[in-house]
């Protein structure tokens, strides 16, 4: 077939893939939920979400804290979902209150595989978001599945702690594991290092303040990082961890000069040692051909396209 016919006898099967079927993502109204809803809702899917106390509702939008056990068990019970994309956690790094993000990331999500395995409904399959963070600074040039965490940071030992409670329910429940390595897009808070860097150029700044300028990291597009997620929940290989991943790491360095390329100016950098982090993690650079093995050809978004997207929005 040519690429044209394949191209849309692809996407005429993603439309068909969630039709009838029920999708509930937590951490809906967060950075990558929005991306994945989208996914979902394209597929065919009806999307529920779970989103903080105080945000907006809708009929299938609920407002309900993980750690409140009985009310998560009475919105599963609702739902009754056929797959569930699990996002909500603690995800910034640097986050200031460790035991939240260690309730929030392992005890979080321990209550809704407790309440998906008690309800009367079984879900065909349940992502858990984690993160290649666990892998710390690994001692590979590049990072598979097989590699040892080797965790550096709270953030990372609370992903990893998150994958080994969830063994406890893999009797119970078709659990996948994605351990997405960074991506970015438009929505991304300024806390993060793209967005950070992306907005200075938005607003023509002459000067930035960055942390280590050694680090080079596995950048993806959120839109690509949204549509292996729901790639993975059709193919429901319960059991297994998978990268989610460029393949291809960028210096801070090459990052800038992308920005600079696309702005039409040159940004003085200057390194804040506020911003150093300890136990920085300087390397992350992963391979995605287990990934690939089991959902198809990946076709990841070239840094520059996604940064210009972001200074275009």
């Amino acid at each position: 077939m040519s690429g044209t016919v394949s191209d849309a006898v692809a996407r005429a099967h993603e439309a068909r893939e969630g039709e009838g079927k029920r999708a509930l993502v937590t951490g809906l109204h967060g950075f990558t939920g929005h991306y994945v809803a989208r996914e979902l809702a394209a597929a065919g899917y009806r999307v529920f979400g779970t989103v903080l106390r105080g945000d907006a509702t809708s009929p299938d939008i609920f407002n309900v804290d993980l750690l409140d056990r009985a009310a998560l068990a009475t919105v599963v019970e609702q739902v009754r979902p056929d797959v569930v994309v699990h996002l909500a956690a603690i995800a910034f790094v640097a986050h200031n209150d460790v035991d939240q993000m260690y309730r929030t990331n392992v005890v979080g999500t321990r209550n809704l595989l407790d309440a998906l395995a008690a309800g009367s409904h079984a879900p065909s399959c349940v992502l858990l978001a984690s993160s290649a963070n666990i892998y710390g600074n690994a001692d590979v040039a590049v990072i598979d599945e097989q590699v040892a965490p080797m965790p550096a940071n709270d953030y990372a030992v609370s992903k990893l702690a998150m994958e080994t409670m969830a063994r406890l329910w893999t009797d119970k429940l078709p659990i996948v594991i994605a351990r997405p390595f960074n991506y970015t897009g438009v929505g991304q808070g300024e806390n993060f290092l793209l967005p950070k860097i992306v907005s200075h150029f938005r607003k023509g700044a002459r000067r930035i303040e960055l942390g280590n300028l050694a680090i080079a990291r596995d950048f993806s597009d959120v839109r690509m990082v949204a549509g292996v997620y729901r790639r993975l929940v059709a193919a429901a290989p319960a059991g297994e961890a998978f990268n989610v991943c460029s393949g291809h790491s960028y210096s801070l360095d090459s990052v800038i000069d992308m920005m600079g390329d696309i702005a039409g100016y040159r940004i003085d950098v200057h390194v804040n040692p506020a911003f150093v982090r300890a136990n920085e993690v300087l390397t992350l650079t992963g391979s995605n051909a287990k990934l690939a093995g089991a959902i198809g050809t990946l076709e990841p978004t070239p840094l520059a396209d996604t940064l210009r997207w972001m200074y275009q929005a």
